[in-house]
């Protein structure tokens, strides 16, 4: 499997975004904003099409659309403080209805539809640099504004109370989502993205004790199930994307019976 390049190719950059989707998804999760995943995915889809129509580079027209809609996505969150979950449900609906209508106008439909279910084997060298790129500046920014991401993720007037500038933290952070989403949605998919952005999260929070530990378990189930789903796409000839998600998901159903059978065995004894 590894004497083919373009195996070499997917599974480095399966590995970052293992790495870094769920990474950014932990904040996602815990601010309660599961669906930004996909909402940005479906407005990468608009941005997509657009491109393809316009004659530029689709992966620079997601870039922008979800840029774009992450901008929404924070202003209309701003003015719904209380249903946050609204801004998520608009942009969403959005980015769907741009997208039906642009991809009408798109001359080369399969291009169109690699965006939707992505296509890791065909990752090229340029692209690969890009994503490492782009996983490399997302995790730095995790890093660095570590303490501010743990406040914000539980209680935004606590945060603001202590000192954390939340308005300017929020839209970086919610521009840092939507950059990793317009680069993701080239390799595994536009309606995969906001799967792997919280299965390995609820995974982790099955398993971990502390915000720390939920963001190193939901990378590393990341990168684990993003490796066996490429490995068992490979040998079986199933479709990447989706059988990454799936891994995930097999995973999950895991640890929630492995945990109901631990605490029924301790009850009884």
């Amino acid at each position: 499997m590894l004497d083919y390049v373009f195996m070499q190719r997917s599974l480095v950059v399966g590995v970052l975004l293992g790495v870094i989707i769920p990474l950014v998804g932990v904040t996602v999760v815990l601010k309660r904003l599961s669906m930004i995943g996909d909402a940005l995915s479906h407005t990468s889809l608009a941005g997509v099409a657009g491109g393809l129509v316009a004659g530029v580079s689709p992966v620079a027209g997601a870039v922008v659309a979800c840029l774009a809609g992450a901008l929404c996505v924070e202003g209309v969150r701003r003015r719904f403080r209380e249903q946050s979950e609204l801004a998520v449900a608009i942009v969403m609906a959005t980015g769907i209805g741009l997208a039906g209508v642009l991809s009408g106008f798109v001359p080369n439909a399969s291009s169109f539809n690699s965006f939707m279910f992505g296509s890791i084997l065909t990752v090229s060298a340029e692209e690969t640099v890009g994503i490492a790129a782009v996983s490399l500046l997302a995790t730095a920014f995790c890093v660095l504004a570590r303490r501010e991401l743990f406040l914000m993720s539980f209680d935004e007037r606590h945060a603001r109370a202590v000192g954390v500038p939340v308005s300017v933290a929020n839209v970086a952070f919610v521009m840092m989502v939507a950059l990793v989403v317009a680069v993701a949605a080239r390799t595994v998919g536009s309606l995969i993205v906001s799967s792997m952005m919280v299965v390995p999260v609820a995974c982790a929070l099955q398993l971990a004790r502390s915000w720390r530990q939920v963001c190193i378990f939901a990378s590393s189930i990341g990168v684990l199930t993003t490796v066996a789903g490429l490995v068992a796409s490979y040998y079986l000839g199933l479709k990447p994307g989706g059988t990454i998600v799936l891994m995930a998901v097999a995973l999950l159903v895991v640890v929630l019976v492995a945990k109901r059978v631990t605490a029924f065995v301790r009850h009884t004894r």
